[in-house]
Order: structure tokens, then C-alpha cells, then sequence
């Protein structure tokens, strides 16, 4: 499989077409922005973890039930997936209290919830990805009740499947932020599972193996990020 065209430049991947016309190219980028790209830089071997996790979080996913863009990890940095219309709904789970959320209901970060939270975001780079609910998300014609129904439902089973999948690695799983795709009329996961778009705590430290270390200017970065990845398991390829 090869690329063709650059179809799409974002943040922190390129989208290329292939010869199948249902079938993409992601390649994965060490740039790295926060703030919705006020603040811009790079972190070193980024774009291999962000995608080999991914990859492998999918798969996990996949066998409980979840459907993904997943076709076939091409290389460190490069999946081929299916080729689906993003649904413009940023999709964050939270399980416990932290970074916006903290701020805003005025609490300290780390309490941990009576039950996990869903939040949507609209996906608009423009005008912030400003919060809202699915009544905006029907009234605006983003999503179907039928969408937002199945969009709810994985999410939920994504956060029960990776809150016991971190656990096991000794990690608490904070929060995190997903986005959905149709496909042939089907609901599916897409874009990334990775440090850039979870929060993800030592459980006995309270660390920061995340993003966080990035805005927040923490330092050692890379490290937290080679962290997660010496953890999963899947540092060396089959």
C-alpha cells in the first residue's frame, strides 16, 4: 500500500490517499501544539509512540467489541485506516477531576469521581472547540440521536476496557478525548489513543506520563512519554 496525495494536514498527522480510495494513510508527527496551537513545539519520537499505542489500544478495543478505523500498522509511524467521515464531536471522559474541569467547578485535580462523566466539545479549531451538549449537537445537525446514542455507548465501553487495561499497568487513567467516524453508515473509533489525548498518572506517584508535561512546561517530556510506551509492552516489533 502506498501514499498518494496529502489529503489532510493536522497538528500532529498527515493523511494521504491510497490506491483504494477506502483506505487512508495516517503518518504520525513530533510536532506538538496546546492551547488549540498557541503553543508549538516538538517532542522527540512522539509520532512512533503515538502510533504503535494507538495500534495497539485499537486492538484491544476491537476485541471487546468496539469497532475502529484500524486496517494495518505499516511502520513506526505510518497505519493504514478506513476512510470515514469525522463526526465533528469531540468525545471526553473523565474519571477524575483535572485541567479544565478542576479550573472550572473549582476543585483540586486528582478527586476521583462517583461515576465517569461525558462531555462533547463542537470540533471547530475556530471557534475553540467550545463545549456543548447533544441537544446543540442535534439542533446543529453534527450528529443523528442514533449517532450520539452509539458515540455514547463506546465511549463508556472504551473507558471501562482502558481504565482495567492502565490499571494493569499501574497507571491511572484520567480522562481522555476521542472523536468518532461513519463508515458505510456505522459508527467507529478514529483518530488516536495516545499521551497527546489522555491523561495518564503513575498510580502510586502521581506523575504525569501525559500532554500535561508539554503545556504545563514540566520538563522531561520524552520521558514520560517513552514511559507509557515501556509499559505497554510493544517496544520491540514481532
Amino acid at each position: 500500500m502506498e501514499k498518494k496525495e496529502l489529503l489532510y494536514e493536522g497538528k500532529a498527522k498527515k493523511v494521504y490517499t491510497t490506491e483504494d480510495p477506502d483506505i487512508l494513510i495516517v503518518s504520525y508527527k513530533d510536532d506538538a501544539t496546546a492551547f488549540n496551537g498557541l503553543k508549538k513545539g516538538t517532542i522527540v519520537g512522539k509520532g512512533a509512540i503515538n502510533n504503535r499505542m494507538t495500534n495497539h489500544i485499537f486492538g484491544l478495543l476491537e476485541k471487546e467489541g468496539v469497532p475502529t478505523h484500524l486496517v494495518k500498522e505499516l511502520s513506526d509511524r505510518e497505519t493504514a485506516v478506513k476512510k470515514v467521515e469525522i463526526v465533528p464531536l469531540e468525545v471526553i471522559i473523565r474519571n477524575f477531576s483535572a485541567g479544565s474541569f478542576a479550573k472550572k467547578m473549582g476543585m483540586e485535580e486528582g478527586i476521583k469521581f462517583k461515576c465517569p462523566t461525558l462531555e462533547f466539545s463542537y470540533k471547530n479549531d475556530d471557534l475553540g472547540d467550545p463545549f456543548i451538549n447533544s441537544y446543540y449537537a442535534l439542533a446543529l445537525g453534527l450528529a443523528t440521536q442514533e449517532e450520539i446514542d452509539a458515540i455514547t455507548k463506546y465511549a463508556f465501553k472504551v473507558n471501562e476496557v482502558m481504565q482495567k487495561y492502565f490499571a494493569s499497568l499501574n497507571i491511572e487513567l484520567i480522562d481522555f478525548k476521542i472523536e468518532f467516524g461513519r463508515y458505510h453508515g456505522q459508527i467507529i473509533l478514529a483518530d488516536e489513543v495516545s499521551p497527546d489525548t489522555c491523561r495518564l498518572w503513575d498510580k502510586d506517584t502521581h506523575e504525569k506520563l501525559d500532554k500535561d508535561r508539554f503545556r504545563r512546561d514540566l520538563g522531561n517530556v520524552e520521558d514520560a512519554y517513552q514511559e507509557v510506551f515501556r509499559r505497554l509492552g510493544i517496544a520491540d516489533r514481532e
